[in-house]
């Protein structure tokens, strides 16, 4: 599936099971609701904080899966209704990062230990 696949998706279950977009500000609160979802996965799996059950643990995988199609569902909800073009803006994105750090990180010590 493509980006623009992905994005006319979502819009159509929307238009089917959505009756309508959520407003942005709720859309993006439920945004970072979902990137607390995952952090609190992350940090279970791979930080120092424990499950409270063994049985969540066998299901972080996943659970973590879930959370980023989450994530990426309602990203794409607010690029919709905020009429962006993901695939242009993923394009722009790997021009600036490459522009700004295409001898930065091979040059930082820290990371070529």
């Amino acid at each position: 599936m493509t980006v623009k696949n992905l994005q006319e998706k979502v819009n159509q279950w929307i238009d089917q099971y959505g009756i309508r977009y959520f407003d942005e500000r709720t859309n993006a609160l439920l945004l970072m609701e979902e990137v607390g979802e995952f952090s609190r996965l992350i940090a279970r799996k791979y930080g120092e904080q424990s499950f409270k059950s063994p049985e969540q643990g066998n299901k972080v995988d996943d659970n973590i899966k879930e959370e980023m199609a989450d994530i990426i569902f309602v990203l794409t909800c607010l690029a919709n209704q905020m009429q962006i073009d993901l695939t242009l803006a993923i394009k722009e994105n790997f021009i600036k990062k490459t522009n700004r750090d295409k001898s930065r990180h091979k040059s930082n010590p820290k990371l070529n230990n």
